[in-house]
């Protein structure tokens, strides 16, 4: 098989990106959309493998079964309910079975044109840099969810494309839920610095990792040297910076290897190895197994 050159698929629209889950639903405002997650099947299986969007992504979500969540990196088992934010243009890739029921809203920067805040620095659940997931219990959710309900019930009942009532008491969430935010803040103020650089190492590696595979690419983009920086990786977590970025390629290796039917070398492509081969030999060296034997143990 030829290597071709791929690139991560880009969705700048709201339903091309519904079309390619694919999801029924589909919005009539290119600008805002309010999906109301219900269970279907718990046996189904949801991956994407990864790709970017030009829009936000915001949850409120609960666990009606069993069920293992993973967005990027972060993995989750049987959450009571969570919390996940995540800011347009990032590398992202998730998977879940269909337990999951709550609030999901997409919306662009648009959606507020009668309100212009900068996003990232009034909204910081939104990170530039990485997917904020928040994970609590079911009390808290029965907190959060009136709030989402009520702009839920706002878009419902509006038969006007623009849904102003809706989106500003999404504008309203936003300030109300600033709290998770700060205390936040509080534990990255009370981290030193060695764990502050190893927190923006690894929202680093989470979108680049499929380009970007030595700790010196790394270092250079947080203007530290590579020393320094597997100084600092090894000291606080005890493991190799390079175990990192080895780690999380691996990571979504077995998830488009277990959750698709791709071809190996089509996989090997797709996270940009040079052929095949190299792709079996890190992989067997990861996991322990071929791709093949992985796919076989596993799907």
């Amino acid at each position: 098989m030829e290597k071709t050159k791929t690139t991560l698929p880009y969705y700048t629209e709201i339903n091309d990106f519904l079309a390619s889950i694919p999801w029924p639903g589909r919005t009539t405002d290119p600008n805002f959309y309010c999906l109301r997650l219900k269970q279907l099947d718990q046996d189904l299986q949801v991956y994407r493998p990864p790709f970017k969007r030009s829009f936000y992504f915001f949850a409120l979500l609960f666990n009606s079964g069993k069920v293992e969540v993973n967005y990027g990196d972060q993995t989750i088992h049987d959450p009571d309910s969570y919390l996940v934010c995540h800011s347009p243009d990032l590398v992202y890739s998730f998977a879940h079975n269909n337990a999951l029921e709550g609030y999901v809203i997409y919306f662009k920067p648009e959606c507020f044109s009668f309100f212009r805040p900068d996003f990232h620095q009034q909204f910081p659940l939104f990170d530039v840099l990485h997917t904020n997931l928040f994970k609590f219990d079911h009390t808290a959710f029965n907190e959060l969810a009136p709030h989402f309900e009520a702009v839920f019930t706002a878009y419902e009942r509006s038969a006007k494309v623009q849904h102003i009532e809706a989106r500003i008491k999404l504008l309203g969430l936003l300030y109300y839920l600033e709290d998770f935010t700060l205390e936040k803040k509080k534990d990255i103020r009370l981290a030193t610095t060695q764990h502050i650089l190893l927190r923006k190492f690894i929202q680093l590696i989470n979108n680049h990792y499929i380009d970007k595979r030595t700790v010196q690419e790394y270092a250079d983009m947080l203007s530290v040297t590579a020393n320094y920086l597997s100084q600092s990786v090894k000291q606080v977590s005890g493991k190799n910076a390079l175990t990192f970025i080895t780690g999380r390629l691996a990571s979504e290796a077995r998830s488009l290897i277990q959750y698709t039917d791709f071809e190996i070398a089509e996989i090997a492509y797709q996270l940009n190895f040079s052929d095949p081969a190299n792709f079996g030999k890190f992989f067997k060296k990861q996991a322990g197994l071929s791709p093949s034997e992985f796919r076989k143990r596993h799907k």
